[in-house]
């Protein structure tokens, strides 16, 4: 069974990233499909290591984990977003690209 290592997102709905600086360590879903149960109609998986969900405080540790229990690891790099800094006043200027909506 294979480990993703990854640091999430942050959430889309608010500013900050407050949830974000943590690393997390869960398992790639095994090779069997997931299973209609007949008499309920639920999606049933034989596979309990799919919810399991580590949190690390940084990659190195995660990567030790892995390493110290024999689990195969694959780390994805998360993606630092650029953040274009803009003034308020900006939203005004005569040169302005854009239409303006007010």
């Amino acid at each position: 069974m294979t480990a993703r290592i990854s640091r999430p997102a942050k959430n889309a709905m608010q500013s900050g990233t407050a949830k974000s600086t943590r690393w997390l360590l869960e398992f790639v879903p095994g090779r069997e499909p997931r299973a209609i149960e007949p008499l309920m109609g639920w999606t049933s998986h034989a596979d309990t290591l799919s919810q399991v969900k580590l949190w690390f405080e940084s990659r190195e540790e995660a990567i030790a984990y892995a390493t110290r229990n024999g689990i195969a690891y694959q780390v994805m790099e998360p993606r630092e977003q650029t953040r274009r800094m803009m003034a308020y006043s900006d939203n005004f200027r005569s040169d302005r690209v854009g239409t303006w909506t007010h």
